[in-house]
């Protein structure tokens, strides 16, 4: 009688199965001895982005500021050629510069800062 396991190829096939099985059983172990409560993350994620909250309140003005000058130039510019939409791209930078302050304090809100 021909016995399956005697070819090599089904061995190492066996050896590499029963290797898989040991990392996942340890690495379930290990998940349940020293996992973390769900709620606990969850608190330490939003304990961090409270942390770093101010540092991007600061970089989203600077990046609105930006904005901000590099739409003026382009508005100034518009006006003086005399091209006809010149309201419309006042009217959508100014908006976007304004939006970018809202949307800081809508997360600070969101957040309780």
């Amino acid at each position: 009688m021909n016995n399956p396991f005697n070819n090599p190829k089904k061995q190492a096939l066996l050896k590499t199965m029963m290797f898989a099985f040991a990392l996942l059983t340890m690495n379930l172990l290990y998940t349940i001895c020293y996992g973390q409560d769900g709620n606990a993350g969850i608190q330490e994620a939003t304990n961090k982005v409270k942390g770093y909250f101010d540092t991007g309140t600061d970089l989203m003005y600077a990046i609105g500021a930006v904005v901000g000058i590099i739409g003026a130039i382009k508005v100034f510019n518009k006006w003086n050629a005399g091209e006809p939409d010149t309201n419309k791209v006042a009217a959508a930078w100014f908006g976007s510069c304004i939006f970018l302050v809202i949307v800081a304090t809508v997360l600070k809100s969101f957040f309780g800062i």
